[in-house]
């Protein structure tokens, strides 16, 4: 992948642009993100493809994208959703934004919505997305308090701020 990434200050705005391969660990980049829930209050994560740079195999929200050069985070959570869990005609809500620097420097535009669909009706992209799961409330905190390592690194924050 040659794209170039959006490289932001630490106020979210555009500095420069990079090739994905040419960023650097002080460079900070935007992401967009998807907190999907049902109406039964469960929550769809996504475990990563076991290839990713990132976090292989790591379970974490239900979509993430890295921003690219002329697209906004509303643009890119759009495309994301639909590429990589095969969501599409779904009013996504604005939710927070937040800069994080636990891992890889990046911001982080949350999107929410409440979806009712199957697991069956979820179309995963290999190259992104091994399978998508619906977890509920109870399971996921069993779960980061005794295995936290089967999630991303700020999924347990993630969990904190968007759960309510």
């Amino acid at each position: 992948m040659s794209e170039e990434i959006i490289i932001v200050d630490e106020y979210d705005n555009v500095v420069s642009y990079k090739k994905r391969k040419d960023l650097q660990a002080e460079d900070i980049y935007r992401v967009s993100a998807l907190w999907l829930t049902n109406s039964k209050g469960e929550i769809l994560l996504a475990q990563r493809a076991y290839d990713k740079k990132h976090h292989p195999g790591k379970w974490g929200p239900s979509v993430a994208g890295t921003i690219e050069s002329g697209e906004t985070y509303d643009d890119n959570i759009i495309k994301e959703a639909e590429e990589e869990i095969g969501l599409k005609g779904v009013d996504f809500k604005k939710g927070p934004k937040e800069l994080n620097k636990k891992d890889y420097s990046h911001y982080t535009q949350w999107y929410l919505a409440v979806v009712d669909r199957n697991i069956e009706d979820f179309i995963v992209q290999p190259g992104e997305v091994v399978k998508v799961r619906w977890f509920n409330k109870e399971e996921l905190i069993k779960k980061i308090n005794t295995d936290p390592d089967f999630f991303t690194p700020n999924f347990p924050h993630y969990f904190k701020l968007l759960n309510k």
